[in-house]
């Protein structure tokens, strides 16, 4: 299947002339992404580097990935295309390949090599789940809480199932504003075995099951929407656990010491990265296909690291992850994948959600405005 800032002079400019060549490039580019300490994590890694070997280009950051599926399509309809580059989930990659609103990419013409010339293809290797996605980290959405909200003589939450103990685990929760993860949850916790919950939540039985369970705790949930927001939650103390993405938790404890815990269990592996929305014109194009030649590449997926706590996609970028860049603390342990984090991991099903997302989140939002 076709599928910082301090860089090494002649490499970078190796990388970033691409394979666009001399062709005509547009000045300009508009990056889709999520906000918060991951944005910030590709501006530091990606976009400050690539502008300050090219001062001429400016970037605009839009925050609406959350979004990107229902935009791209309107975009689509009114034949005006105004982003030129999009993070999105690996679900979303593949619905927006499906439909023809995101560019086919071949990963050995597009993306670079590894150092010691391993394909592009071979060193992504299963990560490169759409003809359309560029995977850039893997990372997880997992659970947050108060250390100073346990209550006493009660010890600190460490399974899943302690999101809907009410009684054991008083305060306000948070999760996502939509079915993806809290159904899965909502199954699990509800007895469905780990190796069933999908084939359960495909049937409209299983889909009002998870969501009869989600009512058991949906008086007491703060509804998110940006990743940002179950951090800032934290923070003040608005909640008492909240789910978000390991990244926005590590910020939110080693960067900032806000009292916060990590409870790993259950949590859910997903994929982040780039498509290309189809029809760009031809500058913009190879504007965009530039940036993506050198963003991409090994070491650069390695630096995002430094900033914030994802697993890099490729896999020759996996050894040169070292030291958070302002904290000097390694960030390997810090992973989601490190083996003391991953002991039960929930294994996301890509596919079931490209087929099901639509259908699932128009019940999702019946059931919310209920």
């Amino acid at each position: 299947m076709k599928f910082t800032k301090t860089l090494m002079a002649t490499t970078a400019l190796t990388v970033a002339a691409g394979t666009v060549g001399a062709q005509e490039m547009a000045d300009e580019m508009t990056i889709v992404s999520w906000g918060g300490a991951y944005q910030q994590s590709q501006i530091n890694a990606y976009a400050d580097p690539y502008q300050e070997m090219h001062p001429d280009v400016e970037i605009v950051w839009d925050e609406s990935s959350a979004e990107a599926v229902a935009k791209l399509r309107a975009q689509n309809e009114a034949g005006n295309i105004t982003w030129d580059l999009v993070d999105v989930v690996a679900a979303d990659a593949i619905r927006l390949c499906d439909e023809g609103l995101a560019m086919e990419i071949d990963p050995d013409e597009d993306l670079a090599a590894a150092p010691d010339g391993t394909s592009a293809e071979d060193d992504f290797g299963d990560l490169l789940v759409s003809d359309c996605f560029i995977p850039q980290i893997v990372y997880s959405t997992t659970f947050g809480y108060r250390t100073d909200m346990v209550p006493e003589g009660v010890d600190a939450p460490d399974e899943i199932c302690d999101v809907w103990d009410l009684e054991t685990y008083p305060g306000k929760r948070a999760l996502e504003k939509r079915p993806i993860n809290n159904m899965e949850w909502a199954l699990l916790c509800d007895g469905v075995a780990k190796d069933e919950v999908y084939d359960v939540l495909a049937t409209p039985e299983g889909q009002e099951r998870a969501l009869a369970k989600l009512g058991e705790i949906k008086d007491d949930v703060i509804w998110w929407s940006a990743g940002a927001d179950t951090p800032q939650l934290l923070a003040d103390g608005e909640i008492f656990m909240g789910s978000t993405y390991n990244g926005r938790l590590f910020s939110v404890i080693e960067e900032q010491g806000q009292p916060v815990g990590m409870m790993w269990d259950a949590q859910i592996f997903d994929l982040g990265g780039w498509i290309i929305p189809e029809g760009l014109p031809e500058d913009r194009l190879a504007r965009v296909k530039d940036f993506v030649m050198f963003a991409t590449d090994t070491q650069r997926l390695a630096d995002q690291a430094k900033w914030i706590s994802y697993g890099p996609a490729r896999k020759s970028s996996a050894p040169l992850v070292g030291q958070h860049a302002d904290l000097g603390i390694e960030m390997a342990p810090h992973m989601p994948t490190a083996p003391d984090n991953a002991k039960n991991t929930f294994l996301y099903n890509y596919e079931f959600w490209a087929d099901y997302r639509d259908d699932i989140d128009a019940k999702f939002q019946a059931w919310l405005a209920q």
